[in-house]
Order: structure tokens, then sequence, then C-alpha cells
């Protein structure tokens, strides 16, 4: 049985980079929703049912546990899958929480990237609302950044220009860490390195979603000890040429780190 993984594009597949180093004698399904990506500019209504339609083709894959890899999905549907189905199914949040307790005495203020659906949810009030307590945390959408992955867009002066711009209104010495909050960002982290002011750390909830997952299959005894890491990649376009860029994908992140 495999661990699935489920993304609306190749954003996820930060995370499934984690847990094949971290989980190496597991197999993994990796899904994109290639038929409605991006989702962080689409209404809440159109992409919980977008993401319930993903599930059900998923669901039939013969999966052990699904991780939503996907920070805008997991706020909108999450709760919902977990009533539908028997299988563990593990969201993802923004690191918000640890991005709080790393400055909660440095007198630091915490930036968070995210898609604009993601910082409109509910669930992300929510967890503002119960772990900042400093009210040190800012917020920033990058909603052109999914795209750029989405392309993979990897150039640098195109994505120096681009956060350069966008940051143009920050003063950065007053942030001590900047949170990677969608799963598409990490594939710019080394382009961030470059730009942030050296005392910025980067962090994102691909380690955290990976450890609950470990500690969830442990608990299980769902452990598998003769997978090879092997991945299977689907979309729902069923598009061949999607499911290579995904590989592609895959082993640019790899070598990224």
């Amino acid at each position: 049985m495999r661990i699935a993984f489920f993304d609306s594009g190749i954003g996820g597949i930060s995370v499934l980079a984690e847990a094949m180093k971290r989980l190496p004698k597991e197999d993994f399904l990796y899904f994109a929703d290639t038929l409605h990506v991006p989702y962080g500019t689409k209404s809440k209504e159109e992409v919980k049912s977008y993401i319930q339609e993903a599930a059900v083709r998923i669901m039939k894959e013969n999966v052990k546990a699904l991780v939503i890899a996907c920070n805008t999905a997991t706020s909108i549907a999450v709760t919902d899958l977990r009533s539908a189905y028997d299988v563990p199914i593990i969201g993802m949040e923004p690191a918000v929480k640890p991005a709080v307790e790393m400055n909660r005495f440095t007198g630091k203020r915490v930036l968070v990237f995210a898609t604009a659906l993601t910082l409109k949810q509910t669930k992300y009030s929510e967890l503002i609302s119960r772990v900042d307590d400093q009210s040190i945390v800012d917020s920033l959408p990058l909603p052109e950044l999914v795209e750029y992955c989405e392309k993979l867009v990897f150039n640098e002066n195109v994505l120096e220009d681009y956060f350069t711009n966008k940051l143009s209104g920050f003063d950065l010495s007053m942030y001590g860490t900047v949170v990677l909050g969608c799963t598409h960002y990490p594939f710019y982290r080394n382009v961030l390195k470059t730009l942030l002011p050296d005392h910025i750390q980067i962090v994102d909830g691909s380690a955290g979603t990976v450890s609950r997952l470990s500690h969830i299959l442990k608990d299980k005894d769902q452990y598998n000890s003769n997978g090879q890491s092997n991945v299977k990649f689907l979309c729902s376009s069923d598009d061949l040429g999607y499911i290579q860029k995904m590989e592609r994908a895959l082993e640019r992140f790899q070598s990224m780190n």
C-alpha cells in the first residue's frame, strides 16, 4: 500500500520529497489536481468540490494514508475528508507556531508568505489567534509564485525582481523568520536565502507534517520495510506531459536539498 500525497499542482512535491528522505522504505502516490490548479485564486466552494472529486480517485488506489500537501486544501476540506474516509488524513498548516516560538524573546517579527485564499480562511485566523499572543505575525499573499512554480520558472533574475518588488514595503530588519505557507514556495527557498538578510530564518511545514505522518504509521503498525521510495504520479487531467513535469520537479527539488 502506498502513502498518497495530494495538491492542486506540483507544490506538494516539496512535502513528498521530505517524506521520501524520512521514510525511504515506503512507496508513494502523488496526485495533482491539474484540471483546477491553482486553488489559491478560486472560491472556497469551488475548491472544496474539486478536493472531494480528487479524493474519490485517490482512494481507489488502495492507499494507507493521505497527506493533504496543500495549506489551502487543508484549511478548506480536511475535516470533511476525515469524516468521509477511514484512512489517516494528515493536513498542513503554515508553520506559524514554531516561527513565533523562535522569535518570542528576540524582539523580531514573523512574516508569513501564503496564498490569498489560505490567508482568508477562518482556520488561518484561528491559528494566528491561538499562537500569536505577542502580535508579531504579518502576512503577505504571493499568488504569482504558484504560477511561476507550475511553469517551472526558476530564472533567478525574474525571481529576484519579483521578490524585491513584493518585499519593498517591508523593513526586513524587523523580521526574524519567514514562513513559507504554501507548498509551492519551498522551491524558491534558495533564491530567498540570497535575497533576505542573513539573520532571517526560513521555515515551512513539511518536516512537521512528515513527523506527524511517521507517528501515525508507527501507532498503527503500518511501517513498510520493503518499499523502495517508488512514486506513482497521477493527475486529474490524465496529462502525460504534466506527469513528466512532476518527475522533473521532484528531481529539481531533491537536487536543491
